[in-house]
């Protein structure tokens, strides 16, 4: 989240493609319009990124295995691939 966020923060623009909507921002296809180009607050990203994973607004994969809590540990050096994949309402369904 820090790093989506630094990402942005370093050329700001009327778009945001990340994981969580920033606030004042409108959802679009891939990504975020922003209401005005503006620095975002990664703690503010990250608290927004924490709630959604608790509402399932996305899923953490790690390796081949779904994490459900946020507190479990996790070993980099072997489940080297981790995955967010975010879950959105399908139309009409």
């Amino acid at each position: 989240m820090r790093e989506e966020v630094a990402r942005y923060n370093a050329a700001p623009s009327p778009r945001f493609h990340g994981l969580v909507k920033p606030s004042d921002a409108e959802a679009e296809l891939n990504g975020y319009r922003m209401r005005t180009a503006r620095k975002l607050d990664w703690e503010r990203q990250a608290d927004a990124a924490e709630a959604a994973f608790a509402r399932n607004g996305f899923l953490l994969l790690v390796g081949d295995r779904q994490i459900e809590d946020l507190d479990t540990q996790i070993d980099l050096t072997v489940d080297q691939v981790v995955s967010f994949v975010k879950l959105v309402p399908l139309v009409g369904g």
